[in-house]
């Protein structure tokens, strides 16, 4: 009877150092994982600078041609003709979606086929994009759809316009 009962104490104690090792070894992996993964997400968000250069403002007018509202920022894109009526597709990355819906700019104020200037910087890659900062709609009326410290003094500050 007492070796029965030591053995099933003996049992229940492998059982338990086991449980033990298995819940310290899955902990370890979940930090590990973490620990790898974290920078990853860190640098997912970049530095508005980065992407685009300061010193090269610009300011397009053009045809809305397509908008997606998704996170992490909106895109706008604008059909341009220059002085010689060629057309160019640019490309604007704003704020994301939920910022500009606290700003008043839900996905139906931006409306394909319609007018606006849109201001911002050229992108560092010399493509045709750019960030969108200030959208100047074909009433009048501005908004901000960029981040406040990318407005630069020379630009087109919202407000100065029509209000919304």
């Amino acid at each position: 009877m007492l070796v029965s009962f030591v053995a099933a104490r003996t049992c229940d104690y492998n059982r338990a150092i086991k449980m033990t090792f298995m819940t310290r070894l899955r902990r370890l992996t979940i930090l590990t994982w973490t620990l790898l993964l974290a920078p990853v997400a860190a640098v997912a968000h970049h530095a508005y600078t980065a992407e685009f250069d300061t010193t090269k403002p610009i300011k397009l007018s053009g045809v809305l041609t397509k908008v997606e509202w998704s996170n992490p920022h909106i895109w706008l894109y604008l059909d341009v003709k220059d002085d010689k009526g060629n057309v160019t597709n640019w490309g604007f990355s704003a704020s994301p979606p939920g910022m500009l819906q606290r700003r008043g700019i839900t996905k139906n104020s931006l409306k394909v086929g319609e007018v606006l200037t849109i201001s911002g910087h050229r992108a560092k890659d010399g493509s045709n994009n750019a960030s969108g900062n200030v959208v100047t709609f074909a009433d009048g009326r501005d908004a901000l759809i960029g981040q406040d410290q990318a407005v630069n003094p020379t630009e087109a500050r919202p407000g100065a316009g029509k209000k919304q």
